[in-house]
């Protein structure tokens, strides 16, 4: 019998409506929930770049209004430290990388994380598929 691949979904308040994705909200999460499945066992990865008080505050005080990021304001880990995690994942374990896509309203930082991602697939000639996508949703109002 084969196991269904996993669908996961990074993201500190938001929850997609379509029931497929398992949910993980902050960076020790999503670390504790690829280390426990395996890499290999995901077919699909969405990250959100902004997970937590301080990278919102970075968000609307700097993102938004002046289109800067400088992860010194931003204590808590984001979808970039999710991002270079999976990068070392594949690379120590030798396991390809499932489709990652980025579903962040954050520009700059959807643009590192892709960035990063990306140019990861181009250095093991591979097509760069890491792209922004829109997932619907709801809000969580209990963070």
């Amino acid at each position: 019998m084969r196991k269904e691949k996993i669908w996961l979904y990074l993201d500190d308040i938001r929850t997609p409506k379509d029931g497929r994705w398992q949910i993980v909200r902050s960076y020790d999460e999503f670390v504790a929930h690829i280390k426990m499945n395996g890499l290999e066992n995901y077919e699909t990865i969405s990250l959100d770049h902004d997970l937590g008080d301080t990278a919102m505050n970075e968000y609307y005080n700097n993102v938004h209004p002046n289109y800067t990021l400088d992860y010194n304001n931003i204590t808590e880990k984001t979808g970039l430290d999710c991002s270079k995690f999976l990068v070392a994942e594949s690379m120590t374990k030798g396991i390809p990388l499932p489709a990652i896509y980025i579903h962040s309203a954050n520009p700059i930082g959807s643009a590192n994380m892709m960035g990063y991602i990306n140019n990861y697939f181009m250095n093991c000639r591979m097509p760069q598929t890491c792209i922004r996508i829109k997932v619907e949703h709801t809000i969580n109002s209990t963070n």
